[in-house]
């Protein structure tokens, strides 16, 4: 007596042809670079702080990324692939700019003695190619330091101080440290006073 195959049977045959017809076409690509996250929070049981997504491109064990494969002077996505993405959970001093909570894109200009690092309001773009200055909310200045060889472009964060930590962008022999300050909303009050009177100032 022959056996009937069942519905969820046929189902699950065409499920799996489908799928190994789809990668045997290359119709699911894989981005050579990997994504990775980076977190800080105060402690485990804390909410974030600040979290950036970015893509992580290797350098093949060239020290001298920047300046060869990332030219100096050239705005950077800062990463591979996508627009390089960072979320603030509260508000944050970056340089002289109080900066909302919320999602941003996080550019870079590289150059050899000092890094420009914007941040902009226009978000989900594909790496620089849509850039525009019209979305800037905050520009700060940085030096550039140098350290061991790291082969793939990382992000991470460390506490500094009370209320401040350091975002460190690192690839090959340079490292570019990014203060960021989290304080309470009377700090951020006292940070207003004292931009809008060096702005004066000036």
């Amino acid at each position: 007596m022959k056996k009937l195959i069942s519905p969820n049977t046929i189902i699950i045959i065409l499920t799996l042809m489908t799928t190994t017809t789809m990668f045997s076409q290359g119709s699911v690509k894989v981005d050579k670079a990997p994504h990775d996250i980076a977190y800080y929070r105060e402690t485990r049981i804390t909410k974030p702080l600040v979290k950036a997504i970015y893509g992580r491109p290797s350098n093949n064990g060239n020290k001298d990324v920047f300046g060869t494969e990332v030219p100096f002077n050239e705005l950077w996505r800062t990463g591979a692939n996508e627009a390089t993405e960072i979320r603030f959970y509260d508000k944050v001093v970056f340089g002289d700019t109080v900066i909302e909570a919320g999602t941003y894109v996080l550019y870079t200009i590289p150059n050899k003695k000092e890094w420009e690092v914007i941040i902009s309001s226009n978000t989900d773009v594909i790496g620089a190619f849509q850039y525009d200055a019209m979305f800037d909310i905050a520009r700060m200045k940085v030096p550039v330091r140098k350290g061991e060889n790291i082969e793939t472009f990382a992000i991470s964060f460390r506490k500094q101080e009370r209320n401040k930590i350091v975002m460190t962008l690192g690839w090959g022999a340079t490292r570019v440290h990014v203060p960021l300050g989290f304080s309470t909303d009377e700090d951020y009050a006292s940070i207003h006073d004292a931009i809008a009177k060096k702005r004066i100032m000036n």
